[in-house]
């Protein structure tokens, strides 16, 4: 990869790492930092660096470069910070790999099913990068554990707002992440379960029902197992959605990051056959604030359009009023002063409620249903992928979407999310 214009001139960095060290470093906003390893080995999130080729890191990347047994690496770029640690819980990630490899071994030998793990913790304390670690070091031994995403805040499998899971059978690439080839998506609509609880509970659900499916069919899923990753919380209903989830995949390993209250509920609630453990988040884990939450949320949504670096072109085009149906998944509860005496409010959580074209549509992301007529479950029913709309035209009686993928759509049912995202470039 060529050197950005923003690098050219600036002096290479030595940084000469001891074994079982770490190099943490952040990138500063509106930078980017290149990353060469010179000689020993080295790897970052489970994925092996290859030696004197440059990576490249945007702004307000957070890596933490590690290596077993020494290595020298360079960096070029603005920084916030970097530094040397040899406090690092990688040693203890890979522990867990290996007892989870263990599992697997053991399912294998047994002819039954190997170990689904899901990683639970409040925010900011590194659940899904642990994810990305203990994915990626299975695919190294031969293995193809699916990726399971309940986390509807930030989207690592799909944009925000929605769920999925992704069969790995290859390690993250260093830059990009996971290659995100078929994965199965549901719409949520919303950036947190609170929005509506009994919509994410379905969904996960949904997934652990597909999940087992896949699992009757491919011996190799089976053994290998899942991990899972989740939302940041954890408490009240946060807590519920957790307990819900590892009933409906029925977990195996619960790995809890940096928080004893919850370790300690966990231990508690769950079955005696689930192995609930407490690990430490690495101390390059720093809290984000909500302004780089909805950054981070606007550059998802970005790439998912426009490819990892504006490496893909979307489309842009007219749809017809008539040539869509458009449905939000949720209505607001009526009150009980509204009722008729002696009526109990109707369970409006699961309505598909109809949506008339209107310019309020304008900047809003929806998922295009794979349901074939009125008939599928629309909630239960995969998606196709997403569609922004950019200018809805009244007169007309149309409105431009930006796709990925050129026209006609694939289906005429839509599903509306609260997402907004401004195509500016």
């Amino acid at each position: 990869m060529a050197e950005s214009e923003g690098n050219q001139g600036e002096e290479w960095k030595e940084y000469k790492l001891q074994k079982d060290t770490e190099l943490r470093f952040e990138v500063e906003q509106n930078a980017s930092v290149i990353v060469k390893l010179k000689d020993g080995l080295a790897e970052i999130f489970g994925t092996e660096l290859i030696r004197n080729h440059n990576y490249t890191f945007t702004s307000g990347a957070k890596i933490a470069l590690f290596t077993w047994h020494g290595c020298t690496v360079n960096l070029r770029g603005k920084t916030e910070v970097a530094y040397v640690s040899k406090e690092t819980p990688m040693i203890t990630y890979l522990n867990t790999h290996a007892a989870l490899e263990q599992m697997r071994q053991q399912a294998e030998s047994e002819g039954t099913r190997g170990p689904r793990v899901m990683v639970v913790g409040p925010t900011d304390v590194g659940k899904s990068t642990l994810c990305k670690i203990l994915l990626t070091y299975g695919v190294r031994v031969g293995r193809r554990p699916t990726f399971v995403d309940i986390d509807v805040g930030q989207g690592s499998i799909s944009v925000p707002s929605t769920v999925g899971l992704l069969q790995v059978e290859r390690p993250a690439d260093v830059e990009e992440g996971f290659a995100l080839l078929a994965p199965l998506v549901y719409h949520f609509g919303a950036n947190t379960p609170g929005d509506n609880l009994k919509l994410y509970k379905i969904l996960t659900s949904r997934l652990a029902e597909v999940f087992n499916q896949k699992c009757k069919n491919d011996q190799k899923s089976d053994v290998s197992g899942c991990v899972i990753n989740t939302c940041g919380w954890v408490k009240g209903d946060g807590y519920e959605c957790i307990k819900h989830a590892a009933k409906a995949f029925e977990v195996d390993v619960i790995i809890v990051l940096d928080q004893e209250r919850l370790y300690n509920e966990l231990v508690r609630d769950m079955p005696s056959f689930v192995k609930v453990v407490l690990q430490p988040k690495s101390g390059g884990v720093v809290e984000r604030s909500q302004n780089f939450r909805r950054t981070a949320r606007d550059e998802r949504i970005r790439e998912y359009f426009y490819g990892f670096r504006n490496k893909l072109y979307p489309h842009s085009f007219q749809v017809r009023f008539a040539d869509v149906d458009i449905f939000k998944i949720g209505a607001p509860a009526v009150p009980n002063s509204c009722l008729p005496l002696g009526m109990t409010p109707e369970d409006n959580q699961t309505k598909l409620v109809p949506v008339q074209p209107s310019l309020e549509l304008a900047h809003h992301l929806l998922s295009v249903s794979l349901a074939k007529d009125r008939r599928d479950d629309l909630i239960n029913t995969n998606v196709a992928g997403f569609v922004c709309i950019t200018n809805v035209d009244m007169e007309r009686r149309q409105f431009t979407v930006l796709s990925p993928a050129p026209r006609p759509l694939p289906r005429r049912y839509l599903l509306l999310s609260d997402v907004q995202f401004m195509d500016i470039k």
